[in-house]
């Protein structure tokens, strides 16, 4: 079926009245030789390209229409999670109806959980589950909030987020960090999140001049601008929470991420419980099951859902909704800027539970991801505009991402 042939196919009856749309999903095609009221698209997926490189992997799904969509995958390890792309998702949805997202997402996951639950197939998945987000929006011609149930959410206010890097040679000191904060409050942010980047295997660091480089931030950007300090899971609870109290009492930062080993789920209550500020969590959460004991077992105050890690704009959604039951925030966890922050800002304006800022590393120029792609986000004044086009948003230069991948 060409895509002209299935826009004219639109039933104009039931389905017109609940999507008064020019091209919607064909209601009228139901396959007799399938269970009563199965019902198809006529759309099949017929082509899956991944598309390497340093510091990004991207995926191209295109169906029988002939139309393409376009999602981003994890970014650790991509060569490995490009091969289970290719090796244990591939097949599952090559032939299948691009709107089945429900069903694809489960088959992968569990046809291929001996490769873990975690990890790397959920960056996997999530490049393909975004892919086809933003196939079923092209498609429907309606960007993919619209499509998932909108919260009429026209912007959203964003942190610049920023680390010391973790090369003990290039690592950034206090002024270094206190350069970068008033960087991003030059250009409009009102929060700004500082990553002390510490890791498990230098807990507790000594020494550690942590509260010397949000002494020096803070200096630099004065009192009204809002700070969260991001320890990267640099403590343990007993330490993390005396330094939390002594950043709060002494430089008035509003929330703290990841105190302790992100393993550790009663250390964090324990942060949780201690301290009078929020404390954030989720970045190393990877399936609704982790985030569920997130939430009942760590007590965290915000979920940092990444949608290039957490099974990607289907699973993310699942668990927008189980934290809501919660009374829990959703800020999505990204530091990467174009289409897994395309599929956050998608995420934001489909949920009830959004956090009033998001996080937004800005435009991120040295990572060389912006050639590839004919527009960008409106930033303003420290708000983000969710992107109105079908889909996730942004335009592909399809030659441009050919040519420059990886071999």
């Amino acid at each position: 079926m060409k895509r002209k042939d299935f826009f004219k196919k639109v039933s104009a009856g039931a389905a017109a009245a609940l999507f008064p749309f020019s091209n919607l999903y064909s209601l009228s095609e139901y396959d007799s030789s399938s269970p009563p009221n199965k019902i198809k698209s006529g759309i099949t997926i017929s082509k899956l390209d991944t598309f390497v490189f340093r510091n990004a992997i991207f995926v191209r799904i295109e169906c029988s229409e002939g139309v393409a969509g376009w999602g981003e995958a994890g970014h650790d390890y991509p060569k490995l999670i490009s091969n289970l792309i290719e090796e244990i998702c591939k097949p599952i949805i090559l032939g299948k109806d691009p709107f089945d997202t429900e069903f694809l997402w489960h088959q992968m996951i569990f046809k291929g959980e001996d490769a873990g639950t975690t990890g790397l197939l959920l960056g996997a998945i999530a490049g393909i589950d975004n892919a086809l987000w933003d196939l079923k929006g092209k498609l429907l011609n309606l960007p993919v909030h619209k499509l998932s149930g909108g919260f009429n959410i026209e912007k959203v206010r964003v942190y610049g987020s920023f680390g010391r890097g973790d090369n003990p040679r290039t690592r950034k000191g206090p002024d270094s960090m206190a350069k970068t904060a008033l960087d991003f409050v030059s250009q409009g942010y009102k929060t700004i999140k500082a990553r002390m980047q510490i890791r498990q295997l230098n807990v507790d660091p000594d020494p550690d001049d942590t509260f010397e480089v949000v002494k020096a931030i803070r200096k630099a950007v004065g009192d009204q601008i809002e700070i969260f300090v991001d320890y990267n899971n640099g403590y343990t609870p007993a330490k993390a929470i005396t330094l939390t109290k002594k950043l709060y009492e002494n430089f008035n930062i509003a929330a703290v991420e990841e105190p302790v080993s992100y393993h550790n789920y009663e250390g964090l209550r324990q942060v949780v419980e201690s301290v009078d500020i929020p404390v954030m969590a989720g970045e190393h959460e990877f399936n609704r099951w982790q985030m569920l004991d997130l939430i009942t077992i760590g007590k965290a105050d915000f979920l940092n859902a990444d949608l290039i890690k957490c099974g990607g704009f289907s699973e993310c959604r699942k668990v927008s909704f189980m934290a809501h039951a919660f009374d829990r925030y959703i800020m999505t966890h990204n530091t990467r800027p174009t289409l897994a922050t395309a599929a956050s800002l998608q995420l934001v304006a489909s949920i009830p539970n959004a956090a009033r800022v998001q996080e937004y590393a800005g435009a991120r120029p040295e990572m060389g991801l912006d050639k590839l792609f004919e527009n960008y986000f409106e930033f303003s004044d420290g708000y983000l505009s969710i992107p109105t086009l079908p889909g996730l948003g942004l335009i592909v230069k399809e030659k441009e991402m050919v040519k420059s991948k990886m071999n």
